[in-house]
C-alpha cells in the first residue's frame, strides 16, 4: 500500500469538522513520523508538532503543556488549529490525560483537532479500548508491500522475497551482514525492548525473545505450542507461549494463522500457523544468506509462501478480512480468506512442491468457495496467478 494513501486520508480527515482523534497505528519502521511530517509540509492551519520518543522525560506535566500550547493557537477556540504528537504510547496512561483534556476540549468548543500515533496495536490495548472509547478513529499502517519497495528502492521480486520491506534497512541489502545488524539492533530489539516489555509484565524476557526467533524461523508453517515449547531454552508452558504470540502479534513482529473451520470456537483452539509481519524477520532469524537460500528450491519455497503470508496478514487488518489455513488430514489449503460470504482458498505452489489434492478437498467441503494458486514462475490462466501479480495488487481485488 502506497504511504501516500495515508497521507491523502489524513488531508480528508482534516477537512472534516472535529469529531474523532485520528489516531495512526502501525509497527516500527513503517514509515508513520515520515506520513505525519509529509502531511504538515502543506497543512494551512495552524498546528504542533511533538514527538514524545525523542523527549527523555515526557510525561503528564509534559503532555499536558503541549496540549495548552496548541490550545492557545485556536485563539479561545475561535479558530481550527491542530496538535500532532507522534509516539503518544510513551506517555504513562496518555488515553486517560488526553480523555480529560478532549473532553474540556469538546465541552468548551474548543477547534483543537487531534492526530495521535504509536508503534504497534500494544498502545490499542492499553488505552484506545477503555479510555478512548468513541472518541477516536483508527488508521493501520501496515508494513512495505513489494510494490513500495520495488518503486523506492528497486527491489527484485526474490530480493522482497528474502529481504522484506523495512524502508530503513533497504540500502544495506548488499552487505548482508550489517543488513543484519540494523534489522537486530534498529528493529527488533526495540520492538521487544520498548514496545512489550516496558508496556506489559514479563516475567521472563529471555523466554519471549527465544518464542520471537523460533515464531519467526516458523514462518508459514503450522507448530504447535508443545512442539515450540520442547525446542525453547527456557522453561515455560504453553499459555506462557500463547501470552507471549500474543504481544508479538500486537508489536507487528509475528502473528498466528489459525485454522479454518467455519466454527469460532474450532477456530480458535486449533494449532496455529506461525507468520512473521515482515520477510526480514524470518531471514534475520533463519540466518543463511540470500544466495544460500535461494539455491535450496524447498526452502526457497518456504520463504515465498511466508512471504504471501506476511502481505496477507498485512493486508487483513486494512481491508477487515479474516486469515486462516486449512487442515484435514493430508489435505491442506495454505491459506483461507474470509469476509462476509467471501470464502477464499489459496494454494502456493512453488520450489519442488506440486499441487495438492488439498484444494479439491476444500471446494468438495465448501462449495460456495473460490479457489486460487499463486506460483512463483507460472503463466497467467485460470485460476493461477504469478506471484509478482498477486503481490502487486490489493488481495481481494484479485482473488474475484
Amino acid at each position: 500500500m502506497d504511504r501516500t494513501y495515508f497521507i491523502d486520508l489524513l488531508r480528508e480527515r482534516l477537512r472534516e469538522k472535529r469529531r474523532f482523534i485520528q489516531v495512526l497505528a502501525g509497527p516500527r519502521q513503517v514509515g508513520k513520523t515520515t506520513i505525519l511530517k509529509t502531511f504538515l509540509s502543506d497543512v494551512s492551519i495552524p498546528y504542533v508538532f511533538e514527538e514524545a520518543d525523542a523527549v527523555s522525560l515526557a510525561g503528564e506535566t509534559w503532555l499536558y503543556g503541549v496540549w495548552e500550547r496548541a490550545r492557545s493557537l485556536t485563539d479561545n477556540g475561535t479558530r481550527e488549529a491542530l496538535l500532532v504528537i507522534d509516539e503518544i504510547q510513551k506517555i504513562s496512561n496518555w488515553s486517560e490525560h488526553v480523555k480529560k483534556l478532549w473532553d474540556e476540549d469538546s465541552f468548551r468548543n474548543t477547534n483543537l483537532k487531534v492526530i495521535l500515533s504509536g508503534s504497534s496495536n500494544l498502545m490499542l490495548s492499553k488505552g484506545l479500548g477503555d479510555s478512548l472509547t468513541g472518541r477516536f478513529e483508527l488508521i493501520r499502517v501496515p508494513h512495505w508491500s513489494y510494490s513500495e519497495m520495488k518503486e523506492c528502492f528497486g527491489f527484485s521480486l526474490d530480493e522482497y522475497v528474502y529481504f522484506g520491506g523495512y524502508p530503513g534497512a533497504a540500502e544495506l541489502i548488499h552487505d548482508e551482514d550489517r543488513w543484519r545488524n540494523y534489522i537486530r539492533n534498529s528493529i527488533i530489539e526495540p520492538a521487544i525492548t520498548k514496545d512489550i516489555l516496558m508496556l506489559n509484565e514479563v516475567k521472563k524476557p529471555a523466554l519471549l525473545r527465544q518464542t520471537f526467533e523460533l515464531s519467526s524461523i516458523y514462518s508459514s508453517q503450522v507448530v504447535s505450542y508443545t512442539k515450540m515449547l520442547g525446542q525453547l531454552d527456557e522453561a515455560g508452558n504453553t499459555t506462557t507461549i500463547a501470552g507471549y504470540l500474543e504481544l508479538l502479534d500486537q508489536s507487528g513482529l509475528v502473528g498466528t494463522v489459525r485454522k479454518y473451520s467455519g466454527s469460532e470456537i474450532r477456530i480458535r483452539s486449533s494449532i496455529p500457523k506461525m507468520q512473521v509481519y515482515n520477510n526480514a524477520l524470518l531471514s534475520v532469524c533463519d540466518n543463511d544468506e540470500y544466495e544460500d537460500t535461494r539455491s535450496i528450491p524447498d526452502k526457497w519455497g518456504r520463504y515465498v509462501e511466508s512471504a504471501i503470508g506476511s502481505y496477507l496478514i498485512n493486508r487483513a487488518k486494512i481491508d477487515n478480512y479474516r486469515l486462516n489455513y486449512w487442515r484435514n488430514g493430508d489435505y491442506e489449503v495454505d491459506f483461507v480468506l474470509e469476509k462476509g460470504n467471501r470464502l477464499i482458498g489459496l494454494e502456493v505452489k512453488s520450489g519442488s512442491r506440486i499441487f495438492n489434492r488439498g484444494m479439491d478437498e476444500f471446494r468438495r467441503k465448501y462449495p460456495k468457495c473460490s479457489i486460487y494458486s499463486v506460483a512463483a514462475n507460472a503463466v497467467p490462466h485460470s485460476g493461477v496467478i504469478p506471484l509478482e501479480e498477486f503481490l502487486e495488487n490489493k488481495p481481494l481485488d484479485i482473488l474475484r
